[in-house]
C-alpha cells in the first residue's frame, strides 16, 4: 500500500485551504467599495447645516461695502475688500459699548453706502444667500458698519479747542481716524444726549462717512436702536495679509468680552472635527 496522498486529496479534510483563508481575511478587512462617495453628500449637508446654524446664532462673515471705515477696514474702490467676522452672541450678554465696531441695520432715513444689484431670479437669490453666509457676497443695502462713539445717557459733541469729539465733556483721542481730504474741517454738532437704548455711530473715515452726524435732524437725533445691531466685528479674516483682531481703543477704556473670540473660533472647529471623526470610525468598523 502506498503512503502517498493522491493528487487533489487533502491530508486533513477539516483543515481550510490557506489560500482561501487568507483571501477571506483580506476581503473582510477591505472597506466597502465606494463608501466614502456614498457618505460625501451626507457630510456636505452636515457642513451646510452647521454653517447656517453658526451664521444664524453665533458668528457671521461680513463683506465691507464702502470706504467709511478706512483705514481700519478696507472697502474703498480698488482696495482688497476686507471680510470680517461678526460676533452675534456678545450682545445677548450686554449692550454695545463705546469703541465697539458693529454691524447694524440702518434706519429708513439712512441711504445705502453701496449699490447692491438685487437677484432677478430664484436661483440667483439662493446663490447670493449662500455666498452671503460665507462673506463672499456684498451685504444688504441697509447693512452698515460703524464705530460706537456714545451710548444711551451719554452726551456727545463736536468739538473742543483741538477739534476733538467729546463724550460727557471728555475729549477723545482717536488715532484710528482717517481724513483723505486735507481741506476737511470737522463740522460742529451737538451737544446730543443719546436716548436710552440707542447709539451714536461714526465712521473712522471722518470726511467720507454718512453717519449719525448726517442724520442729526432725524427724530432720534441721528442715533440708531440697540435692537438694530446685528453683532460686533472682532476679526479681519480676509485677505490673509490683513488678518488681525479688532479690539476696543484705549481712549474708550478697552475691555469687552474677549473670551468669546476663541470660543466662536474653536467651537465650530470642534464640531467639524467630531463629525469627521465619527464618519471615519464608521468606515473603519465596516
Amino acid at each position: 500500500m502506498s503512503d502517498e496522498t493522491p493528487v487533489g486529496t487533502s491530508a486533513d479534510p477539516a483543515s481550510p485551504d490557506p489560500d482561501d483563508s487568507g483571501r477571506g481575511r483580506v476581503e473582510r478587512s477591505r472597506p466597502a467599495k465606494g463608501s466614502f462617495l456614498r457618505e460625501l453628500p451626507v457630510l456636505l449637508v452636515i457642513a451646510v447645516v452647521l454653517a447656517l446654524l453658526i451664521n444664524t446664532f453665533l458668528v457671521k462673515a461680513f463683506f465691507i461695502p464702502s470706504g467709511s471705515m478706512e483705514q481700519t477696514l478696507h472697502g474703498c474702490p480698488g482696495c482688497s475688500g476686507d471680510r470680517v467676522l461678526v460676533n452675534k452672541v456678545v450682545y445677548r450678554l450686554h449692550d454695545p459699548r463705546p469703541g465697539d465696531i458693529v454691524v447694524f441695520a440702518g434706519p429708513e432715513s439712512w441711504a445705502p453706502e453701496a449699490a447692491v444689484a438685487r437677484p432677478t431670479n430664484p436661483l440667483q437669490r439662493v446663490v447670493r444667500s449662500i455666498a452671503s453666509t460665507f462673506g463672499v457676497a456684498t451685504p444688504g443695502e441697509k447693512d452698515f458698519i460703524k464705530r460706537v462713539i456714545a451710548v444711551g445717557g451719554q452726551t456727545v459733541q463736536c468739538c473742543d479747542a483741538q477739534r476733538r469729539i467729546t463724550v460727557d465733556g471728555r475729549p477723545l483721542d482717536e488715532p484710528y481716524t482717517y481724513v483723505s481730504d486735507p481741506e476737511y474741517q470737522s463740522t460742529p454738532f451737538g451737544p446730543v444726549t443719546v436716548p436710552p437704548g440707542r447709539l451714536w455711530m461714526m465712521g473712522d473715515h471722518r470726511d467720507q462717512s454718512a453717519d449719525s452726524r448726517a442724520h442729526i435732524s432725524d427724530p432720534d437725533d441721528g442715533t440708531i436702536a440697540v435692537d438694530d445691531v446685528i453683532g460686533k466685528a472682532f476679526v479681519i479674516i480676509w485677505p490673509v495679509s490683513r488678518w488681525r483682531t479688532l479690539g476696543t481703543p484705549a481712549t474708550f477704556g478697552g475691555g469687552g468680552s474677549s473670551w468669546t473670540v476663541p470660543l466662536l473660533i474653536v467651537l465650530p472647529l470642534l464640531v467639524v472635527l467630531l463629525a469627521a471623526g465619527l464618519s471615519l470610525r464608521r468606515r473603519r468598523a465596516r
